[in-house]
């Protein structure tokens, strides 16, 4: 199950039944920048004032918390002097986002994704794939 951005906690029973089968996307590199009320705008507002230099996305997969799940991927992107909110969101969607959940579905369907309690490990690629 792929939420992509989905603002809400699913249940206990949903998790634990689904248990590191469900993916969702966040627009910084977790754990920073993450948790609850940390979405849209908000996010690249708390990323801007702070003063780091590096943003970007996470591909992760969800548990009982907030952006708490183990990551999958993720992927750098720079915060700019002149960036707002809205060109440091349209950047990291644009350079982070979509290029990393795609990704993320197919080394899942490609049976590529192991993991081991909170770690992930990427099988490497095989010549048919």
């Amino acid at each position: 199950v792929v939420l992509g951005g989905f603002l809400s906690l699913l249940g206990p029973r949903v998790v634990e039944r689904y248990r590191n089968r469900i993916l969702n996307i966040h627009p910084a590199l977790l754990p920073a920048f993450g948790g609850k009320g940390m979405y849209g705008l908000h996010v690249h507002e708390a990323v801007l004032e702070s003063g780091v230099k590096w943003t970007g996305a996470t591909v992760h997969f969800i548990n009982e918390n907030y952006d708490d799940g183990p990551i999958l991927l993720q992927k750098p992107v720079p915060v700019r002097q002149d960036d707002t909110p809205e060109s440091l969101q349209a950047r990291v969607m644009a350079e982070g986002e979509r290029i990393l959940l795609p990704e993320a579905v197919r080394l899942i369907a490609r049976g590529r994704v192991r993991i081991e309690g909170n770690k992930i490990w990427i099988d490497e690629e095989t010549e048919s794939e």
